[in-house]
């Protein structure tokens, strides 16, 4: 019955959990933390999503980052022909200065987006909640620009870390017009620090 099979079987990418061990450890390493702040979130339509917590560091930051939407290569639904095995991974991690746990459920939804809208996230994307992020938060979605942290490797597949930067109505409107790059030479310009959660808006 099977005759008319041709071929090796194709292997079906890394294990989940190997990635996202990888992709913890790898975390741990980066910012010198063996045991970090840990909170699980759950969203309908997708797996549960670790966020983790790091420092704060010597200058009062304190970094979150995601864990779990890199199991699964992100699709892109439109696309004639997705490939299951080695599509685009990422992870976020956005620093905070002073920190503020307010942030944590807006970076799970973001997380959770390529496996229940099919959102692939990568550089300049423009992500507006349309609502604030948090409460009093003059911030209505996320600029995703690169992280420092550089592209991890496991077993042929790629880990892209994304640094999303809360950004105001205004801001978006700029971007949409101008482009990302002129709100990014905005921020330069006039000195904002994009991890304060408190800053004032570019526009």
């Amino acid at each position: 019955m099977f005759d008319n099979l041709t071929g090796p079987i194709q292997p079906a990418g890394p294990d989940p959990s190997t990635v996202t061990t990888s992709v913890r450890d790898s975390l741990c390493a980066y910012f010198e933390e063996t045991d970090p702040g840990e909170a699980q979130l759950t969203f309908l339509g997708s797996t549960p999503l670790k966020l983790l917590r790091f420092g704060p560091d010597s200058d009062r930051v304190v970094t979150y980052a995601t864990l779990g939407c890199s199991a699964e290569p992100m699709q892109d639904p439109s696309a004639m022909v997705t490939d299951p095995t080695s599509g685009p991974r990422a992870e976020l991690v956005i620093p905070i200065r002073g920190g503020l746990d307010a942030v944590i459920r807006p970076l799970g939804i973001l997380a959770a987006s390529p496996s229940i809208e099919g959102l692939v996230l990568t550089d300049g994307a423009l992500i507006d909640f349309g609502q604030p992020l948090w409460e009093h938060s003059s911030f209505t979605g996320f600029v995703l620009t690169l992280s420092e942290i550089p592209t991890l490797e496991v077993e042929g597949a790629q880990v892209t870390f994304f640094k999303p930067i809360p950004a105001t109505p205004n801001e978006f409107a700029l971007a949409r017009a101008k482009g990302v790059d002129e709100l990014r030479r905005g921020w330069s310009e006039r000195g904002i620090d994009t991890a304060d959660p408190h800053r004032a808006s570019a526009v």
